[in-house]
């Protein structure tokens, strides 16, 4: 069965940074996208960034030029590294994937339980 776990999750300033991490595990194939959401309270859940499995990456308006989406593709392993955070990026952030478990599988969005990110002096 596969999982994704998110960690790096907690408190910081305004203006500090913070690194997330995903790592997924169990039955996997591959992974093509790899990709970012957030959802604070009150709000839709919305997409932070995105990165194919070839490095292409995609942002939100919101975190261009603070936020830097990678990935491991040898390790099945994601990260999302925030910079000069903002009050405003307080959120739970989820990652996600679309993973193949075997080579005759079609790919599957799999999530993980998010992490909490809050931006508070």
């Amino acid at each position: 069965q596969v999982q994704l776990v998110e960690s790096g999750g907690g408190l910081v300033m305004p203006g500090g940074s913070l690194r997330l991490s995903c790592a997924a595990s169990g039955s996997i194939f591959s992974i093509s996208a790899m990709a970012w959401y957030r959802q604070a309270p009150a709000k839709q859940r919305e997409l932070v960034a995105l990165i194919t499995r070839s490095g292409s990456v995609n942002y939100a308006d919101a975190v261009k030029g603070r936020f830097t989406i990678s990935r491991d593709n040898a390790k099945n392993t994601g990260s999302l590294q925030m910079d000069s955070l903002k009050p405003e990026d307080t959120a739970v952030y989820y990652c996600t994937a679309n993973i193949r478990e075997t080579v005759l599988s079609y790919g599957r969005d799999y999530w993980g339980k998010g992490t909490l990110v809050t931006v508070s002096s």
